[in-house]
C-alpha cells in the first residue's frame, strides 16, 4: 500500500493505492500549519479504508509549500553568496532583475572572487582560494547559516565550487551549502539565482520535513516518505531537505501524472482546475513536456527544469464580478475559504463554483442558495470560463492536430461544454484526487544536464558517463539500484566551440527503495 498526499494553495487531497488500484481518496482544506492538513487527510484515508498503518509501504507527498513561500517572501534566510568568475563576469551582479523586496529578504552578502573554466572545462582563472576564505569569515560574522556558491560553466566541471565548498565549511562548520552546478543549468546567472533561492529556502524545508515526520509518527507510520521532484518523480526526505527548489511546481507535475494515470493517454493537454488557478500542460509518453525557456518564479528567472505549465487565475473558489468594463473571473479567489465564503455554502461571495451549482452543472453545497442569481450573469459567467480554457488550450497546444483534453482537480466541475481544438475532453473517475494519485505512482528520478567533448572522450564514453551520472542521482534519490531505467536522452551540440562539445541532459528513474529507512 502506497500513500499519495498533494498540499495545494486550496485543497490537500490524500490516496490510498494498492498497486494500480484507487482504495480510498479524501480532500482536506490546506491549513497554516502543512503538518495538520496532511495529518487529518491521511487520518481520513486510513479510517475509511480500515487499513492497519504497518501495510504503508511509503508515503509519496507533493508540496506547494516552498514555491509559496518564495513567491509570498515568508520565511526565508538571509544568504551569503560567493561567486567564482572574476575577471570574466563582473559585469551583471547578483540578484541584479530582482524584484528589491526579494533582493533586500536574501541580503547583500554577495561577494565575487577569481575563477571559473571555460565551457570546454578547462581553467580560465584560478580560483582566490584566500578570496573564497574571507568571504566565509565575513559571512559567518554576520550570522549567516545558508551560502550558495557559482562558478563559471560549473556544469562542466565543478572542482572549484567543490573546493569553495570545502573552505567554507572549514571557516563554518554548521553552515549549509548550495553548489549552483546541482540545482541549475548552463547560464550563469540563471544557475545561481536558483542556487541563491535554494539556500534562502533550507531551514523553512527542514521545519516542513520535521513537521511531515512528525505527522506520521503520530500516525503511527513508519514507512519511509519522499517528497514529488517537478519532473514527475520522487526524492527521498533527506534530498528534498538540501534542495527544496526540487520540489517547485511538482504539484502540476503530479496532477498530469495522475490524469495520465487514471486515463489512459499518455499524450494528451491536461487542465487542473484547483481553488484558485488552472493549469494547463502537455503530457508526453505521460510525462509533462518540460519548459525550453527560463522560467520566471517570484520575479526571478532561473533554469532548473520545470514543466512546461501555463497557469490560468480561475478556479472553484475565482471571485466573478460585474463592474464597468463587464464580467470578469479572478485572478482574486477565497482559495481554502471556499467552504466559508461561497454563496452555496452560506457566505456572501459569488465564486465560479456558484456559477456552475446555479448552471445546473455542478452539484455541491445548497443549490437554492444560488436559485436567485440573474440568468443573464449565470450564461456569462459560464460562457467566460469556458472561453478561458479554450485561450489556455490553444495557446499550449503545438500543432494545429486535435488532442485530447484530460481534465483533473476538484475544479473540474466548472466545465461542462466543448472546448474547440480539442479530440474529446476526459474527466477520469476520481479525478478530483489525480494530484495525489500522481504522487503515488511516481518513481525515483535524477537527472545530468552537463556538457561533454566528444573529442576529448568520444561520444560513445561521453553518453556512457552521462548516463552513469543520472542513474547515480536516481540512486541518491531513492531508487533501488537494478530498477534504473534511462527515460530521456537530449544530445545538443553546441555549435561555434572547439572540441566537438555536446550538452547532455539524460534523466533516469527507477522503484523505489522502499527498504531504505522509516520515517
Amino acid at each position: 500500500m502506497i500513500l499519495g498526499v498533494d498540499v495545494g494553495g486550496t485543497n490537500t487531497d490524500a490516496v490510498l493505492m494498492d498497486g494500480t488500484t484507487l482504495i480510498a481518496s479524501r480532500k482536506f482544506p490546506t491549513t497554516p500549519d502543512v503538518s495538520d492538513g496532511i495529518f487529518s487527510a491521511i487520518e481520513s484515508v486510513l479510517k475509511e479504508s480500515d487499513i492497519p498503518t504497518d501495510r504503508i509501504r511509503c508515503v509519496a507527498i507533493g508540496t506547494t509549500h516552498f514555491t509559496n513561500a518564495f513567491v509570498a517572501r515568508e520565511g526565508l534566510l538571509k544568504v551569503g553568496l560567493i561567486r567564482i568568475a572574476l575577471p570574466a563576469s563582473s559585469g551583471v551582479l547578483p540578484t541584479s532583475g530582482w524584484p528589491p523586496d526579494l533582493a533586500a529578504a536574501i541580503g547583500d552578502n554577495m561577494i565575487l572572487v577569481g575563477g571559473g573554466y571555460h565551457v570546454d572545462g578547462s581553467v580560465d582563472s584560478e580560483l582566490d582560494e584566500l578570496a573564497v576564505r574571507d568571504a566565509a569569515r565575513r559571512f559567518r560574522g554576520n550570522g549567516l547559516k545558508s551560502v550558495a556558491i557559482s562558478a563559471l560553466f560549473s556544469p562542466v566541471n565543478d572542482d572549484m565550487e567543490r573546493r569553495a565548498e570545502d573552505i567554507v565549511r572549514n571557516e563554518m562548520p554548521e553552515v549549509s551549502v548550495t553548489r549552483s552546478s546541482e540545482v541549475g543549468s548552463l547560464g550563469l546567472l540563471e544557475r545561481e539565482n536558483a542556487a541563491l533561492m535554494n539556500a534562502s529556502l533550507v531551514e523553512l524545508s527542514s521545519r516542513v520535513v520535521q513537521s511531515i515526520r512528525r505527522a506520521l509518527r503520530q500516525l503511527r507510520i513508519e514507512a519511509p516518505f519522499y517528497l514529488s521532484q517537478n519532473d514527475g518523480t520522487l526524492m527521498t526526505a533527506d534530498v528534498a531537505e538540501r534542495y527544496p527548489v526540487l520540489t517547485f511546481a511538482s504539484g502540476p507535475t503530479n496532477s498530469m501524472r495522475g490524469a495520465a494515470f487514471l486515463s489512459g493517454c499518455s499524450d494528451a493537454l491536461v487542465a487542473d482546475i484547483g481553488g484558485t488557478t488552472t493549469d494547463i500542460g502537455m503530457l508526453s509518453n505521460g510525462f509533462p513536456r518540460e519548459s525550453s525557456v527560463t522560467v520566471d518564479i517570484g520575479g526571478v528567472r532561473t533554469n532548473f527544469r520545470m514543466p512546461d505549465i501555463l497557469a490560468l487565475g480561475l478556479g472553484g473558489g475565482s471571485l466573478v464580478a460585474e463592474n464597468g468594463a463587464g464580467l470578469t473571473i479572478g485572478p482574486q479567489s477565497v482559495g481554502y475559504r471556499l467552504l466559508e465564503d461561497a454563496l452555496v455554502f452560506g457566505g456572501g461571495t459569488l465564486t465560479a463554483s456558484d456559477v456552475a451549482v446555479a448552471a445546473e452543472y455542478a452539484q455541491m453545497g445548497d443549490p437554492t442558495l444560488v436559485a436567485d442569481l440573474p440568468r443573464e450573469t449565470v450564461d456569462l459567467a459560464v460562457t467566460k470560463i469556458h472561453r478561458m480554457l479554450s485561450d489556455g488550450v490553444d495557446r499550449m497546444k503545438t500543432s494545429a492536430e486535435p488532442v485530447p483534453l484530460i481534465l483533473v482537480g476538484g475544479g473540474s466541475v466548472l466545465i461542462s461544454g466543448d472546448i474547440p481544438g480539442v479530440s474529446e475532453v476526459v474527466v477520469p473517475e476520481s479525478a478530483a484526487v489525480a494530484n495525489a494519485v500522481g504522487a503515488s505512482i511516481a518513481l525515483a528520478g535524477g537527472e545530468v544536464d552537463a556538457v561533454y567533448s566528444y573529442e576529448a572522450l568520444g561520444r560513445d564514453a561521453a553518453m556512457d558517463a552521462a548516463r552513469e551520472r543520472a542513474s547515480q542521482a536516481a540512486i541518491d534519490a531513492g531508487a533501488r539500484p537494478g530498477t534504473i531505467e534511462i527515460t530521456n536522452v537530449d544530445e545538443i551540440p553546441l555549435s561555434y566551440v572547439p572540441g566537438a562539445l555536446v550538452r547532455l541532459r539524460v534523466k533516469a528513474a527507477g522503484e523505489l527503495a522502499l527498504s531504505s529507512g522509516s520515517v
